[in-house]
């Protein structure tokens, strides 16, 4: 297959990128470089069958040219990290729902399979967990800007669904729970390599709130698999919503520690309140635990890296980062 990735030199692109590229596909990406990496991705620049375009998806002239050759698309371009969100809301909502809008116009215009990432913040407030991709989902009011995010990224889902309806064209949509893994960074929060940054420079590691909310985190080449695999069969799995992550829950105060431990770091821990790391009237869920029975079924897809694995392959990586 020939596979269009939007942000492709991100996180999970770039590891998605190396896996289809490995498997024998072809692989094209397009992405502004605003919060991926040109280094994610410089390693495939001799491979014959990988080729990159640095634009935004609003160059509709590139993103046509590159759709054209695609059997399908895997859609990533996004606003990614609580940070971005809380401090760019416009361009959040903007980014994702305008960008989804133009990958779905051009992927009808040439027939492609086309995944849409999308979250688990679209539960929103909902304390139903394990979450279901039927279930009722419950999002904060429009003055709280994190909430912003889940509506785009819902509509995103809407626009997918809709595409897939109306016009016949194969869309899934994948909610990913914490993806974490080498490349992450912790620049706009996210809280793994975040921990693993301040444990290995023997810095206190800032838990935000009390530290008893929970979270799944799931390693990155198992996210990839599932994405794999999904791209493998679009006629089971189009105009289907997957969760995607580990059902393995951990406090964020236990993930503080264990991540300390496992760097042998003699950092402390440290606490700060939300309205101080994000903003006055700051919102966050207690719980974030997905139901992965649906797509375990649809493609026999389940987590095989533990969460101690996935910390030592994170730690390795940040430890190689600091010394070389």
């Amino acid at each position: 297959m020939h596979i269009l990735i939007t942000g492709g030199a991100g996180f999970i692109g770039s590891h998605l990128a190396d896996a289809l590229l490995d498997r024998g596909d072809s692989v094209a990406i397009l992405d502004d470089l605003s919060t991926g990496s040109f280094e994610n991705i410089q390693h495939l620049q001799e491979n014959p069958r990988f080729s990159f375009a640095i634009e935004a998806l609003r160059n509709s002239l590139a993103l046509d040219r590159l759709a054209s050759q695609a059997d399908a698309i895997v859609h990533l371009a996004a606003a990614v990290g609580v940070q971005l969100v809380v401090k760019h809301p416009t361009e959040t909502i903007e980014t994702n729902v305008l960008g989804a809008h133009a990958v779905l116009r051009i992927a009808r215009r040439y027939r492609c399979h086309t995944l849409i990432a999308s979250t688990s913040e679209v539960y929103g407030k909902s304390a139903a967990a394990p979450f279901s991709e039927d279930d009722d989902l419950l999002l904060g009011p429009p003055s709280r800007s994190r909430w912003g995010y889940a509506a785009s990224k819902l509509l995103d889902e809407f626009l997918g669904l809709a595409a897939h309806r109306e016009f016949g064209l194969p869309v899934t949509i994948t909610r990913f729970f914490n993806t974490v893994g080498p490349r992450q960074t912790g620049r706009y929060g996210m809280v793994v390599p975040r921990f693993v940054n301040q444990a290995l420079r023997g810095e206190p590691v800032t838990v935000f709130g009390d530290g008893s909310q929970s979270r799944c985190f799931c390693h990155v080449s198992d996210v990839v698999r599932a994405l794999a695999a999904l791209l493998d069969r679009p006629a089971v799995t189009a105009g289907q919503i997957y969760n995607i992550g580990s059902d393995h829950e951990v406090t964020i105060i236990d993930l503080a520690e264990q991540v300390i431990e496992r760097a042998d770091s003699t950092s402390s821990i440290r606490y700060i309140p939300y309205q101080e790391a994000y903003a006055p009237g700051f919102e966050d869920m207690r719980r974030r635990v997905p139901d992965i029975t649906k797509i375990r079924a649809a493609i026999g897809w389940s987590p095989i890296c533990s969460l101690a694995e996935t910390l030592d392959d994170i730690i390795a990586c940040e430890r190689e980062k600091i010394s070389g």
